[in-house]
């Protein structure tokens, strides 16, 4: 059985109320729950893509699920054979490392520097929280899915770069126009599905030339 504070709620930013958790006889599974209320600080750990309703910014949680579905549908669009069971895990742990580290912004040059360093550290202490064997587990995926060298893992940062491009189309722009984006940095992001996905690029550049006509994006 376990037991959380009724003052536990991550979207408030405040943590777990550890002393209300109760341990069962088993370490193992003592380190998988506490694991699994770990992550629930990905609700509280916001991006700069704003939802397509435009209420409000979305968060890791969301997103990982939002890219995670995708990768069920757009399959027949990768140039190579993937395995989707494997890409949509990459999909879903891909980001618990900003848990600790943060989001870090596409777009940004300053953060991106230190970013590799920062989520190192993340991964090191979040997946160690786990039995060895399951820590290594999600830790090689989520290191395979950062390479962006196997057609999982290209497959899985297609649909990682896809939906926030998808929702800038149907919220005005909005992180673009924020960021004062040009085109050049977005095509350098979308990369990956100009490589690995022809047809879905070709749409995504009619995007961005409308996007760059209406003045989201600079040219």
């Amino acid at each position: 059985m376990i037991m959380l504070s009724k003052t536990y709620n991550t979207l408030g930013g405040k943590q777990l109320a550890i002393e209300d958790f109760i341990k069962s006889d088993n370490e193992r599974l003592n380190k998988q729950l506490l694991f699994s209320a770990e992550i629930d600080k990905m609700t509280s750990i916001l991006r700069r893509t704003m939802l397509i309703d435009n209420s409000r910014r979305e968060n890791d949680a969301e997103h990982s699920w939002h890219i995670a579905v995708m990768a069920m549908l757009f399959e027949e669009y990768a140039i190579e054979k993937v395995d989707i069971s494997r890409a949509v895990k990459m999909c879903v742990v891909h980001d618990l490392v900003e848990i600790y580290a943060g989001d870090t912004f596409a777009y940004d040059l300053e953060g991106n520097k230190d970013k590799k360093e920062r989520e190192s550290k993340s991964a090191d202490k979040l997946f160690g929280m786990l039995p060895d064997e399951q820590g290594q587990m999600i830790r090689e995926l989520w290191e395979e899915f950062d390479e962006m060298k196997t057609a999982d893992a290209k497959y899985a940062a297609c649909m990682d770069r896809l939906q926030p491009f998808f929702h800038n189309t149907l919220t005005k722009g909005h992180t673009w126009v924020e960021s004062g984006t040009n085109r050049s940095l977005v095509e350098g992001r979308m990369a990956i599905i100009k490589e690995f996905m022809p047809e879905v690029y070709k749409w995504l550049s009619k995007n961005l030339d409308n996007a760059v006509e209406i003045g989201w994006l600079k040219e």
